[in-house]
């Protein structure tokens, strides 16, 4: 049953790769080369010489998109497996859950401390120091996810209203809280606001639609076949 999650989850990081490897060849590329001259003062891209380096981009962003989801197709196909009994929902349900908390893990809650940055970006720590950081913050971000999931499990038999708040509290705490006590360690003196607002608007969406694509891959992998999952018992035929 394991290599059916796995197999399920590297299929659906694979469709997921593919949007998201499309989407960074045809409107991420494009941005940052317009973020790139915008520093400089110009309005458009040079000419000559730039067709191959831009296919060049875009090959290479289509691959690495593919592999980056589908590494995160295989660990949501893990998590799943081991975690699928202790998710809220039912079915496919559950997936969506798993891909939110994996999406507040990886990505949202190190960037409440370490924003996505735009090129010409000024870091105020070291590499290694940043490395460090957004593990300790993924590890964070790990935990926040676990304590909603059981707020909300511990609540849901009395009132799923007030499970879903009670689910609901420890992300918009760590929202409103970690931007508040963490100093600016991203700033981008050379980019006008509305600009790196744009480029981190369309970090965030991206990524996000990662998740997203492979909840939804996932759960109608698993709809056509309904009886392998972690949750119940595959039927037994009758003689």
């Amino acid at each position: 049953m394991f290599f059916t999650y796995l197999k399920r989850g590297l299929l659906a990081g694979g469709v997921a790769g593919l949007a998201y490897g499309l989407f960074m060849a045809t409107v991420a590329n494009p941005l940052v080369g317009y973020l790139e001259h915008a520093q400089h003062g110009h309005s458009h891209a040079p000419e000559g010489g730039s067709v191959v380096a831009e296919s060049t981009t875009a090959i290479v962003s289509v691959g690495g998109g593919l592999l980056w989801a589908l590494f995160l197709g295989g660990c949501f196909a893990i998590a799943l497996y081991v975690l699928e009994p202790a998710l809220p929902g039912r079915g496919a349900a559950k997936g969506f859950v798993l891909a939110a908390g994996g999406f507040l893990t990886i990505s949202v809650t190190p960037w409440l401390v370490l924003p996505p940055f735009a090129p010409g970006a000024e870091q105020a720590l070291a590499t290694d120091t940043r490395f460090a950081l957004y593990a300790g913050l993924v590890v964070l971000g790990g935990a926040i996810a676990a304590s909603s999931v059981l707020a909300y499990n511990r609540v849901e038999p009395q009132s799923r209203a007030l499970a879903v708040v009670a689910g609901a509290l420890p992300v918009v705490a760590a929202i409103v809280v970690l931007p508040v006590v963490s100093p600016t360690l991203v700033t981008h003196p050379e980019l006008s606001a509305d600009l790196v607002a744009a480029y981190r608007a369309m970090v965030v969406l991206s990524q996000g639609s990662i998740w997203l694509l492979i909840a939804a891959t996932s759960g109608w992998l698993q709809r056509r076949t309904p009886f392998e999952s972690t949750t119940t018992e595959p039927t037994q035929a009758t003689p």
